[in-house]
Order: structure tokens, then C-alpha cells, then sequence
């Protein structure tokens, strides 16, 4: 076995990647340290330490910004755009990487264009058709435009998985008598358990994170999800800069816990869509 040369280059590149991981960090410092500190504190100093845990921002935050109501708002608009899109999206795929036809070819073209053109172009039309069906200020509104804005990215996750995928069962599956239904329900979809995890995780950030939408569509409302909640701690003439980094803490504790919950199945689901 060769032995590997440990030279100029290797201290360089070990350089480079310390240099990213401290870019990468340093903003997560400065914001868990600024949730922690008081109004003095941030305006003497933005990157040192607390002098002490200071609390009182996390529950301000909560009480003042009703967090709560705006906690539940997000997750019900995510959950729901999240089941919607695995359902609608891995069916769509399964149609057109197992029905053969060649408009199932055209229609995937069709799909994928919508990753091409920015969702800004459409955001007049869409507030005004979501205003002239009555859904604005309503869950609906938030679901629909989420799970039609992310369709074309889920069922281009699903199809590469699908490609890669051996299609023996669904076949053998075909022969004993199933339906096209009872294929995909009991054969293919617990089979895209793995790309499952990756669209899950990819669309829940997208749909968590959005900050416009939520605000041009339920402004005004109850309704508001964390987003719109932590923007509020913004006066006109001045911050609450720890309760604004509380309020974020609070709102990325979700997101990274459904991410550790479902990392091993987001490389193996974009290895396996790569693939096809």
C-alpha cells in the first residue's frame, strides 16, 4: 500500500475547508449569542459573549409575539403542503417513469420547466386569482401555492429515484393480478421511502422558511405564520434585536430536528435520483 504524501497542498486545502467551516459557523454564533443577551449588551458588542443566559428574550418573544399560535399556523400550512406534495408528486412519477407512453415523456418536460421560471413573475396573478377565489387570509392559499411551486422539484426527485429503481417487483406484482393503484400503494411507494425522506426535508425548509407569501397572502390575519410573527419585532424606529434572534432560534429548533430525524435518508435519496 502506497503511503499518502502529506505536503504544501494538503495544509492549503486543510486551510480552505477550516476557512468554510468557520464562515459557516460564525453566523450561527452570533445568533444564538445574540438571543441570549440584553438590549445593553447587543449595543455594546454584537460578536462577544452573554455576560449571562438571559431568558427574558425567549419568553418575551413568545408571550408578545404570540409564537405560539404563529408555531402552530406554520407547522399546520407545512404539514399539509408536505403530505400533498409526497402524495401528488409520487404518484405523478410513477405514472410517468412506469406508464410507458411517450406524452408521459412531454408532460415530465412540462413539469421540469417550472423550475426554470421564477415564482416572482407569477406573484401578481397569483394574489390576484387567490383575492378573486376568496382564499386569501386562509390556510388554502399558502397550501396551494406551495405545493404548486414545489411539485416540479419533488417529481424530479421521485422520477430520477424511480429510473434507478428495478421495476421486478411491480412487474411480478403485475402478473398475480394487481391494479396500476395497488402497484404503486403497496410496491413502489414504500419503496421511495428513502427520496421520500430527501423531498420531505428539502420542501419543509423551502415552506418553513417563506417569509413573502405568508405575508402577502395572510396579512391582516390570525393566521400569520413564524416568519411573519418574528418580522413583527421590528419597530419603525427601533429593534428588539434579542427578541428578534430569540424568536429565530425558536423558529429554526423545528426544522433542524426533522432534519436529524431524517438525514440518513437525504444523500442516499439524492445518490439514488442521481443515478437515473
Amino acid at each position: 500500500m502506497s503511503r499518502i504524501r502529506y505536503g504544501a497542498s494538503n495544509i492549503w486545502l486543510e486551510i480552505v475547508m477550516i476557512a468554510a467551516v468557520v464562515a459557516f459557523i460564525f453566523p450561527v454564533y452570533v445568533m444564538v449569542t445574540m438571543a441570549f443577551k440584553s438590549s445593553a449588551e447587543v449595543a455594546e458588542s454584537a460578536i462577544a459573549l452573554p455576560q449571562s443566559l438571559n431568558l427574558e428574550n425567549f419568553t418575551n418573544a413568545w408571550a408578545e409575539g404570540e409564537l405560539g399560535r404563529a408555531l402552530a399556523n406554520s407547522v399546520v400550512v407545512t404539514s399539509l403542503s408536505i403530505v400533498l406534495l409526497v402524495l401528488i408528486g409520487s404518484a405523478a412519477a410513477f405514472t410517468i417513469v412506469r406508464g410507458g407512453r411517450r406524452i408521459h415523456g412531454v408532460l415530465l418536460m412540462l413539469f421540469l420547466l417550472g423550475m426554470m421560471i421564477p415564482l416572482q413573475l407569477g406573484m401578481v396573478p397569483l394574489y390576484t386569482l387567490m383575492r378573486d377565489l376568496g382564499l386569501l387570509q386562509t390556510y388554502t392559499s399558502l397550501i396551494v401555492f406551495h405545493v404548486g411551486s414545489l411539485l416540479p422539484i419533488t417529481i424530479f426527485l421521485y422520477t430520477g429515484f424511480l429510473r434507478a429503481q428495478s421495476p421486478t417487483y411491480e412487474e411480478a406484482a403485475r402478473v398475480d393480478g394487481a391494479s396500476q393503484w395497488q402497484v404503486y400503494s403497496r410496491i413502489a411507494f414504500p419503496l421511495l421511502r428513502p427520496v421520500t425522506g430527501t423531498v420531505i426535508i428539502i420542501n419543509a425548509i423551502n415552506i418553513w422558511n417563506d417569509f413573502l407569501t405568508p405575508l402577502l397572502y395572510l396579512g391582516g390575519s390570525d393566521k400569520r405564520t413564524l416568519t411573519v410573527a418574528i418580522y413583527a419585532f421590528r419597530g419603525e424606529y427601533a429593534t428588539n434585536w434579542g427578541m428578534t434572534f430569540a424568536g429565530i432560534v425558536m423558529a429554526i429548533l423545528p426544522v433542524l430536528i426533522v432534519y436529524f430525524l431524517l438525514q440518513k435518508y437525504i444523500i442516499k435519496g439524492f445518490a439514488s435520483g442521481l443515478k437515473g
